[in-house]
């Protein structure tokens, strides 16, 4: 643990931090390929990495398994290696997005429920976006940025600091994104309040932070409140958003109507946010992030899944 806030806390340029630097270059050169090959590129190291990344296959089988029981062996294994390829283009498209222009992509973007978008904006109590974490990643900020007038997003910060300052500069600079940390709910909540949008991707298993448990694909999966607490604090109104790549390439960004009365009961908001990215991902379930362990923690008494 003090290794980690050492190197946290390292200066940018210490020699410790020099591999971090070469590995910033070289994804920059990879940033710089055309997005045809960057998508070539990403099938070949998709593939690649599900025979070498065992363990994380093995976890993406486990969820899928949970999740799609009526698939068969041959189904699911297909299934996951689709996700190792997706979660792979995903990862080389992020890179696009911290170094090149996405205007383009931007402009043509698919774009669905824009209408509740502008309501939501209108009350001019701030926007609090709920997504998952789709295949796209970073890729998909600008994509959902474009339409809104103040962005910010909920983040956590890499331990390693060129990683991060890497990935932080990638994101800002487009649209002027502001970041929150965990640490900053206080700032959040008055951003909101002057007319923010923040997008809050908050699906993912928090350890010893849960603090209950919705169905997800009929499976009990451990939650946080915090959008429950910023929308009933700030006021604002509450939309979730969801971000795919599509089959023939295109990209599409869906928001939702506005969740009335979010905020009122931590339960029922949290299932309405669950439930909405479980019927984005029985749409493309190739794109969803199989690879982490979603139903880590269980409630008292439950069977392990992994």
């Amino acid at each position: 643990m003090s290794g980690r806030k050492n190197k946290k806390n390292m200066p940018l340029w210490h020699p410790v931090l020099w591999p971090s630097w070469l590995l910033v270059f070289t994804l920059y050169l990879l940033a710089l390929l055309p997005m045809s090959a960057k998508q070539r590129f990403g099938r070949r190291l998709g593939c690649f990495l599900e025979g070498k990344l065992r363990s994380r296959a093995k976890v993406a089988n486990t969820n899928i398994a949970t999740c799609f029981p009526e698939l068969d062996d041959a189904a699911r294994e297909q299934l996951v290696q689709d996700n190792f390829v997706a979660c792979a283009r995903g990862f080389l498209e992020s890179i696009h997005a911290w170094w090149r222009d996405m205007s383009g992509f931007c402009e043509g973007a698919e774009v669905q429920g824009l209408e509740h978008l502008r309501e939501a904006q209108a009350r001019g109590k701030g926007v609090l976006l709920i997504g998952g974490h789709y295949s796209i990643f970073d890729f998909a900020l600008p994509l959902i940025a474009c339409h809104l007038k103040k962005p910010g997003y909920m983040y956590r910060p890499n331990n390693n600091p060129v990683i991060d300052r890497m990935i932080e500069n990638g994101r800002r600079r487009h649209f002027g994104i502001r970041p929150f940390t965990k640490r900053e709910l206080r700032p959040l909540v008055s951003f909101l309040k002057k007319g923010g949008e923040v997008w809050f991707a908050c699906d993912q298993d928090f350890g010893k932070k849960t603090e209950l448990f919705v169905p997800f694909f009929g499976t009990e999966a451990g939650c946080i409140t915090s959008p429950s607490y910023i929308a009933r604090v700030s006021g604002a109104s509450v939309i979730c958003v969801s971000h795919l790549r599509m089959p023939d390439g295109r990209y599409r960004v869906i928001f939702s109507p506005i969740q009335e009365g979010f905020g009122v009961c931590k339960q029922s908001d949290s299932e309405a946010w669950s439930r909405y990215i479980e019927d984005t991902v029985r749409e493309q379930p190739d794109q969803y992030l199989w690879l982490h362990k979603r139903f880590k923690t269980r409630p008292e008494g439950s069977a392990k899944v992994y």
